[in-house]
């Protein structure tokens, strides 16, 4: 694909999505690393944006300092945080009914919500890789119910080292298989919350602001709002996918070390 050298030059901030692109289970992907330390080096801004709600900005600097990034938590947007965000704007003191880890019921509980079992004032649905059929039980009598239902993110697989594993797109088509419902509203990527969200938060246009990430329907499809996009094949796209997709990249790369060859 012809680099669009035009469009790069204009990038003044950076997005990585984190697994599949920056890292796959608990390995380093080529480049992540060096991508990093060029950006600092240079002060070029940069921000890790993930879908994935199963864990909390904490975890994610834990984790990446395991890995050998040092990442301040401000650096990291992640669906979970954007939904509590989205929560907050709407109804600061409702009352939630949350499927998910304990990490995404930490980040609920520390921008003020109440979580609750029972008469919520919504259902939230995220990646929740404690999931019990109880809770499943819980959200769909609520979701029955009528309840105000918002889902963390779309993605229907999260990548690992040893292949994909169900994320909260499969559990939103579960629901809607028992109840006829589909979320009222998807906070995470490509969806109009996390987009507000990002450009509230570094201050910067749509088209100062580009996606690398390696999911087409997510990731890339960040470009229908102005943003330029990055696909690595570093994780769940192989290149013939795109082919027939609705959402092209500006540019493909193998990985972000490719990637850091270009801008360089």
């Amino acid at each position: 694909m012809v680099v669009k050298k035009e469009l790069l030059a204009n990038i003044k901030c950076w997005l990585f999505d984190l697994d599949g692109t920056i890292y796959l289970g608990d390995k380093l992907i080529n480049g992540a690393l060096e991508i990093i330390e060029v950006m600092r080096h240079q002060q070029i801004p940069f921000y890790f944006l993930t879908n994935n709600s199963s864990r909390s900005r904490e975890d994610y600097v834990q984790k990446l300092a395991g890995l050998g990034l040092d990442i301040p938590k401000e650096k990291i947007f992640s669906s979970g945080q954007a939904a509590a965000l989205y929560l907050q704007k709407i109804n600061p003191n409702a009352e939630i009914f949350l499927v998910g880890t304990h990490s995404l019921e930490e980040e609920f509980i520390q921008h003020g919500f109440q979580l609750t079992d029972e008469n919520p004032d919504y259902v939230v649905l995220g990646f929740d890789t404690t999931l019990t059929y109880k809770k499943l039980e819980k959200l769909c009598q609520f979701v029955v119910e009528g309840k105000p239902y918002i889902a963390t993110h779309p993605d229907i697989n999260c990548p690992t080292e040893t292949g994909f594993i169900p994320d909260v797109g499969s559990f939103i088509a579960l629901v809607a298989a028992s109840t006829g419902r589909t979320p009222d509203t998807i906070i995470g990527k490509p969806h109009t919350p996390i987009i507000e969200t990002i450009v509230e938060k570094t201050a910067y246009r749509p088209e100062e602001i580009a996606m690398v990430g390696d999911r087409l329907y997510t990731d890339i499809a960040l470009g229908e709002a102005g943003i330029a996009t990055v696909l690595v094949l570093s994780g769940e796209t192989k290149k013939e996918d795109v082919k027939d997709s609705p959402f092209k990249p500006d540019l493909i790369v193998q990985d972000v070390f490719e990637l850091l060859k270009i801008l360089k």
